[in-house]
């Protein structure tokens, strides 16, 4: 039996999921260590650590059968977990990509495979190179043909919506200015989201927060919030990390376009221009005045 000192939603962590899922979501967080018990012992896992965002709660764990390092990621949203377990086995045939070992989508559980050493690229620098060949890995590794019935992937308009739809809710009254700069982006990346010239998988939350070095130094993926789509999406955190300036964003894009075969410079200037303000949201809402969130604010024009 897991710790429940471990296993107890600390109050931090469930204000996050209230705000991302409504007061519907209690019933889950107080039963969270006894499903916690129930997958550990399902799966040979013993919880060491525990973690996570908006959306899940992450367990970094032992395997008992080989001392393994593992994670069991547990979100209230069945939806999410059959989202993200059917990228994960579209993706199967590439290392750069955290692998699925079993999934019980329904009772929102996913147990992943360990990264090594799993050092976060978020704060550290970055080579143009290794990012791109992540790129192409998640382009060229995925499925080639559409969803079929039944699956759990939407398309990217819908990943779109509801990152802007959470972005105006967290505007408030208060905010008119930030409302008006995110409908008009909204708008922007709805409509490139429909023009799309091919779709293909799309990790839908490749921010450096969201890659791990692994063997050999190779980028891997983790956290997709996954959809069917533009994968030119996928490029815009890294055509826009650090860079401040138009110039330097045109010569980021270029940059990334001809290493990733198949990357369209000017969609991804474009995407960059449409995600501008909902990126520079969380700094607007802070009050931050510097010079990127103020190039990022004016993207959108």
């Amino acid at each position: 039996m897991p710790d429940p000192r471990l296993t107890t939603l600390p109050a931090p962590a469930r204000a996050r999921l209230l705000a991302r899922f409504g007061p519907a979501v209690d019933a889950w967080c107080e039963a969270l260590p006894e499903q916690v018990a129930g997958l550990a012992e399902r799966w040979g896992v013993e919880p060491l650590a525990a973690g996570g965002g908006g959306t899940s709660r992450v367990f970094r764990c032992r395997r008992r059968a080989d001392e393994r390092a593992v994670w069991l990621k547990v979100t209230p949203d069945p939806q999410v977990a059959a989202e993200e377990a059917e990228a994960l086995a579209g993706w199967e045939r590439t290392a750069s990509v955290a692998g699925l070992l079993a999934a019980d989508p329904g009772a929102g559980a996913l147990l992943l495979d360990g990264v090594e050493p799993g050092t976060p690229v978020r704060g550290q620098e970055w080579e143009p190179a290794q990012v791109a060949a992540l790129l192409r890995e998640l382009r060229e590794s995925g499925p080639d043909q559409a969803p079929g019935e039944g699956s759990a992937l939407r398309p990217l308009a819908h990943r779109v919506g509801l990152l802007f739809g959470l972005a105006l809710r967290r505007a408030g009254p208060d905010g008119p200015d930030a409302e008006i700069r995110l409908r008009r982006a909204r708008a922007q990346a709805l409509e490139l989201a429909a023009s799309a010239p091919g779709a293909g998988l799309v990790h839908g939350d490749l921010h450096a927060a969201n890659v791990l070095r692994g063997p050999g130094g190779r980028l891997v993926a983790i956290d997709p919030r996954p959809a069917w789509g533009d994968p030119d999406f996928d490029a815009v955190d890294w055509a826009l990390e650090g860079v401040s300036t138009p110039e330097a964003l045109r010569e980021r894009t270029a940059l990334l376009a001809g290493l990733v075969p198949g990357l369209d410079a000017d969609r991804v200037h474009a995407w960059a221009h449409a995600l501008g303000a909902l990126l520079a949201a969380p700094a607007a809402r802070a009050g931050h005045d510097d010079a990127r969130t103020r190039f990022l604010l004016g993207l959108g024009g």
